[in-house]
């Protein structure tokens, strides 16, 4: 199967979602956007995707998919190898916690739309928006990697030597940091499986800087 990936090269949600299709082993035809040209709220666009975000995954039998953590868990369940998320509940809801931590706790403060909203609306200038990504940013990372070095036993990545559904989410997430500067002194493990996973071909392929709208 062939699917039609709408997204933008430095969205953390197209990157995420292009990190588990390439992990899949899963061919997209690659549909760039731009997001400050506002070329997703087009008439065309929002037919597709009501509420005028990205990724969208259109499968080959025509019907559209959106937000990017429901199509990563379709993906895992229709094609299940390599898993992403561990086969008993509690491993489940482990990998659920950390993803949301960034998916639902990071993201949703940092996502593009409320930081114009700071500069528009609310006169923001860069760098007050980098001090408001900053703090929500630290805020989460703190936690995440005290969850990580409470653990029982050592990984490769968050939580097992296979990359999972947390694994993804950061990796995203560090890139999304990289723009603002932020520096991964202060998360040893985080930066650690940062590292082990952007050896991964999947996952560096899947990087920001690697796709063809990112020129």
């Amino acid at each position: 199967m062939s699917f039609q990936l709408h997204n933008f090269f430095r969205s953390s949600t197209s990157t995420r979602l292009r990190a588990v299709l390439n992990l899949k082993g899963l061919d997209y035809d690659y549909i760039a956007y731009v997001l400050r040209y506002g070329e997703t709220r087009s008439p065309q666009y929002l037919a597709l995707n009501p509420q005028g975000l990205v990724p969208s995954l259109v499968r080959e039998d025509g019907k559209v998919m959106t937000q990017s953590l429901a199509i990563i868990e379709w993906l895992d369940e229709v094609y299940p190898e390599p898993a992403l998320l561990p086969s008993d509940p509690d491993g489940k809801a482990q990998d659920r916690a950390l993803a949301y931590m960034i998916a639902c706790d990071i993201h949703p403060l940092n996502n593009l739309r409320v930081l114009q909203y700071l500069g528009r609306e609310l006169g923001a200038d860069e760098e007050q928006q980098k001090t408001w990504f900053t703090r929500w940013v630290r805020t989460t990372l703190d936690a995440f990697e005290l969850t990580l070095a409470a653990k029982d036993e050592h990984s490769v990545y968050c939580l097992s030597d296979t990359p999972g559904l947390a694994d993804v989410c950061l990796y995203a997430q560090i890139w999304n940091n990289k723009r603002f500067g932020i520096l991964m002194d202060d998360w040893p493990n985080i930066s650690r499986i940062y590292k082990a996973l952007d050896a991964l071909p999947a996952l560096r392929n899947a990087a920001p800087p690697n796709q063809p709208d990112a020129a």
